[in-house]
């Protein structure tokens, strides 16, 4: 073994030194090709730190303060510092903007006087807003006769044209044609829910694609060198090392020739060495944990989930083997917790991190809970979001390595029949408030800030995690459905989630499709147990003296009677817990169609109480409490 690992390393050294003839060192020598920034994600060229203004030419602010402290980034030179939320892969960023949200709040129509200000196209870079939406900008006195579903917003000398329908068949290009004498402004987006209402849908936050330019990525990614602009403003191609250009004639051939035979030799020297090893393995009866995928095993669930990962290709996720994760868990010495799924144990990395160690049990399913936990969860960046650090498939063995949350799950902070006599449980009503809001702008950022809509399926609170400073993350991505941020409804064949908390079109498509609003149910069941202290439903009463629980806090909210929540200290605190209570009822509207989307969720919790509206009472009683459904309980 030690034999075959010094001939690689003499084999790859070899062929490094080959190849570094015909390249310069350039100043990505000396730039990492990666970086990360607290807990905003894996940042790639243009990006760069600050303090390494040679790296990239956007820069970012702030990835030297503490792990949650606010990123700032400057997308051009002398430009204003906007907050970084979240990078979702390599050149598309979500940021927010609370000036702009502010100056909106005050005053429409000096806000939306100019369209949104990003930086215009340059050499280097363009810039474009992903999900927007296009406002046209009319003086007084034109004769404008607008498409039907177009809403007109009166400023002092000029009017705003706006289109009311989310997918409207009606093109730019032909809108244009009815706005003529227009301005075209374009905004950040948000969901359409009250349309008639300019500022349900002009947005503080953006997601924002950042294009290289042909020539920049040529300079960059083929040639190695740095993207510059000269005085001028034009472009050129800074430390470009020509050595192979100028490489001519004979030494030209012979550089080329050189490096045919340092890859030959390398094949073959390789080939060699795995024949050797392979008959070592086998004459002594040991296979290394690698070569376990490759192996006939007798379970099923190898080939579909070896299919998958081949497909979801290079994961951020490192992959370990089931010794590493006996090493990391100590044994499983510490075990944090037990569910149908297996069991969760306390581990540290080699590098002193804590994490937590899902254990999957190996009779469960067919696999396709280890699958969706890794193709939702591994390329996902919120801080709302538990991170996936790691996973193991070797043999039968199957794991899931998260980061460590020290205070565990919300679960055993919100229910007062549980451990009553301890007060040091008891969250405060602002931290309850805060919590409500970071799983909002989680559940958000999984249905319109990932490439594709991820829809969880089982948010209660046993999969909100909370960190050391109760910072909530959402966990245990096992039901998941990954789908095309196009579609809004989605194909589920039966019930999916834990009772009390599954949607009502989850048992009868009478009720509606499938789709994003099913976690906003979810999301509103959680936050009345939240307001509440207790379940909402407790599985050993009988259906017929239950009282439905949402009813319960909709009387007492509909009287002005209090919900006896301890917390509350003062008016702060009232007004808190009820903003809460009413979007929660909002989101458990038994029509889909009725439930906000979690950015009016947002919206809506973070906004003014005065301006909420009442929600019309649940009519349901709880439907989770049959024998049949306590079936599908996960």
């Amino acid at each position: 073994m030690t034999l075959f690992r010094i001939l690689c390393f003499l084999l790859v050294s070899y062929l490094m030194l080959i190849l570094s003839s015909g390249h310069g060192s350039g100043y990505q020598s000396n730039c990492p090709p990666s970086f990360t920034c607290g807990n905003r994600g894996i940042f790639r060229y243009p990006f760069t730190k600050i303090e390494q203004p040679d790296c990239g030419f956007i820069f970012i602010y702030g990835c030297r303060g503490s792990y949650r402290s606010p990123k700032l980034i400057q997308l051009e030179k002398n430009a204003k510092n906007t907050e970084l939320t979240a990078v979702i892969d390599q050149n598309t960023i979500t940021l927010s903007d609370p000036d702009f949200y502010q100056r909106l709040q005050h005053n429409v129509c000096d806000t939306l006087n100019h369209s949104y200000p990003l930086p215009p196209p340059s050499p280097l870079v363009s810039f474009y807003i992903i999900y927007n939406v296009t406002l046209f900008r009319c003086n007084h006195g034109h004769n404008i006769n607008p498409p039907r579903q177009y809403f007109q917003y009166n400023c002092s000398s000029y009017d705003i044209y706006y289109d009311s329908k989310q997918h409207s068949n009606v093109t730019k290009e032909k809108a244009r044609s009815f706005f003529s004498s227009c301005s075209l402004l374009q905004f950040p987006s948000k969901d359409l829910t009250d349309t008639e209402n300019i500022l349900s849908f002009v947005s503080g936050q953006m997601v924002v694609k950042i294009v290289l330019s042909a020539d920049c990525d040529d300079c960059y990614n083929h040639r190695g060198g740095q993207c510059r602009l000269n005085a001028n403003k034009m472009f050129y191609c800074d430390n470009v090392t020509h050595q192979i250009n100028a490489v001519t004639g004979t030494k030209k051939k012979r550089l080329i020739r050189n490096v045919k035979l340092g890859i030959g030799a390398m094949v073959v020297a390789i080939g060699i060495a795995v024949l050797m090893l392979l008959a070592y393995a086998i004459r002594t009866n040991i296979f290394p944990p690698a070569l376990l995928l490759f192996r006939k095993d007798s379970s099923s669930t190898h080939p579909n989930i070896k299919e998958f990962l081949k497909e979801q290709g290079p994961l951020l996720a490192a992959k370990y083997s089931y010794l590493d994760v006996k090493k990391i868990t100590n044994s499983f010495r510490s075990k944090l917790g037990q569910g149908g799924y297996g069991s969760v144990y306390k581990g540290k990395l080699h590098d002193d991190r804590m994490v937590a160690v899902k254990v999957l049990s190996e009779s469960k399913g067919d696999g396709e809970d280890f699958i969706n936990e890794v193709a939702s969860i591994s390329r996902t960046s919120h801080v709302n979001v538990v991170r996936l650090l790691g996973f193991c498939l070797d043999g039968s063995k199957k794991a899931l390595i998260y980061e460590f949350m020290p205070n565990g799950s919300l679960e055993k902070f919100i229910y007062e029949d549980k451990k009553p006599q301890q007060d040091d449980l008891q969250l405060d009503c602002k931290t309850l408030y805060d919590i409500a809001i970071g799983v909002a702008h989680g559940l958000e950022y999984l249905h319109r800030g990932c490439n594709t809509r991820i829809l969880h399926f089982d948010i209660k609170p046993h999969n909100i995690l909370l960190d050391e400073d109760f910072c909530p993350k959402i966990s245990d991505f096992g039901l998941a459905k990954i789908c095309p941020r196009k579609e809004s409804i989605v194909s589920i064949f039966g019930a999916r989630g834990t009772p009390g908390y599954i949607a009502p079109e989850l048992f009868s498509r009478n009720f509606g499709g499938v789709s994003h609003k099913s976690d906003v149910y979810s999301y509103g069941m959680m936050v009345l147990e939240m307001v509440g202290r207790r379940k909402n439903i407790k599985v050993e009463v009988d259906c017929s003296s239950e009282l439905y629980f949402p009813h319960w806090v909709y009387k007492r909210l509909e009287l002005n009677l209090d919900l006896g929540l301890k917390c509350i200290k003062n008016e702060i605190d009232e007004e808190m817990v009820r903003k809460m209570t009413v979007v929660s009822l909002w989101c458990i509207q038994t029509n889909p169609s009725n439930r906000p989307s979690m950015h009016k969720v947002v919206e809506m919790l973070e906004g003014n109480l005065q301006v909420l509206e009442m929600p019309p009472k649940p009519f349901l009683s709880s439907p989770s409490t049959s024998p049949t459904h306590l079936s599908s309980e996960i």
